[in-house]
């Protein structure tokens, strides 16, 4: 009989995205360095895309922005493990990518990111995920 919640239980751990275990505020400051070219408003794509609902979403596959032949061939998700790659080394994860961002040297840096994107997401579209 107790083997039904344990069953549940992983079911429903396995079907929630990972959260990042970083700092959300110091995220909101560090996003401070992807302002330029990114927004967080859904449609407001700048010289880069929107990264509005990013965590979970295909890679380039924002219909309404124009990405490199290498981001749309790179057929990867950004979940939690990819985006922190991503912004690690960019071009180690999608080679020939066109943007123009070394990434972020402090793994710290990289969860506090990935926890602010988070938090930023809509709760309706995230509990889809």
């Amino acid at each position: 009989m107790k083997k039904i919640p344990l069953i549940a239980a992983a079911l429903i751990a396995m079907s929630t995205p990972a959260m990042a275990e970083g700092d959300i505020k110091a995220g909101k400051k560090v996003f401070k360095k992807c302002k330029a070219c990114h927004s967080l408003k859904p449609g407001d794509n700048k010289v880069g895309p929107t990264l509005h609902n990013i965590i979970g979403a295909q890679a380039g596959m924002n219909p309404d922005f124009r990405y490199s032949k290498a981001m749309k061939d790179a057929e990867l998700v950004w979940d939690v493990e990819t985006l922190a790659a991503f912004l690690t080394k960019p071009k180690d994860v999608v080679p020939r990518t066109s943007m123009a961002f070394n990434g972020l040297k402090k793994p710290e840096q990289v969860d506090d990111l990935i926890a602010y994107l988070q938090s930023e997401m809509d709760p309706e579209e995230a509990a889809s995920e």
